[in-house]
């Protein structure tokens, strides 16, 4: 009994995410690989590539179709200001990886909560973009953030949550630099 209230249960919270995909719909209530936490960075072709200039952000943070626009062949010379050069080969293999490990298609509930939160607007380019993103950071004085040079940006996740690189962005995890641990 206990085990169909729990089944019942994951199945209600899922079928409540208007971003749901049917076909996930049943792997999500009964896998045992869901997390609240976005998986870590598991490719270290991603890692290496990405991580080279800025923090390699899970794939889980933003949909398929936001990886898709950033990773276009036509999107890497002037991705944010720079001028990305690499193989074909190599694009694609990051392009997969990311899509298929994007907040569309994972288990983690704080993937499904970045879906939900973007409804029917248009994929962003951005991880700062996500209203779930955006509305978790709300109440952060602008001076612990832009005005911090250890920070200056949200975009810089790892440089508060302590265990970004784990893919944990939980708010137990947050160390401004300079003003200490976050209390939210």
């Amino acid at each position: 009994m206990k085990r169909i209230r729990i089944v019942t249960v994951a199945l209600a919270a899922v079928l409540a995410a208007p971003a749901c995909a049917a076909d996930n719909i049943w792997k999500w209530a009964i896998s045992l690989e869901r997390s609240k936490e976005v998986r870590p960075v598991s490719l270290p072709h991603y890692a290496e590539e990405c991580g080279s200039c800025h923090y390699a952000y899970p794939p889980g943070l933003l949909p398929e179709a936001s990886w898709r626009k950033l990773l276009a062949p036509q999107a890497l010379p002037d991705h944010f200001g720079e001028n990305i050069e690499m193989q074909e080969a190599a694009r694609a293999e990051l392009l997969d990886y990311a899509a298929r490990n994007a907040a569309d298609h994972s288990l983690a509930k704080r993937s499904r909560k970045i879906v939900a939160s973007l409804g029917e607007r248009p994929a962003p380019l951005r991880i700062t973009e996500i209203t779930y993103i955006r509305r978790k950071h709300q109440g952060i004085p602008e001076a612990q953030i832009r005005g911090n040079p250890k920070v200056n940006s949200l975009a810089m996740c790892d440089a508060c949550h302590t265990q970004a690189s784990a893919g944990d962005l939980d708010d137990h995890t947050v160390v401004i630099p300079g003003y200490g641990r976050w209390r939210w």
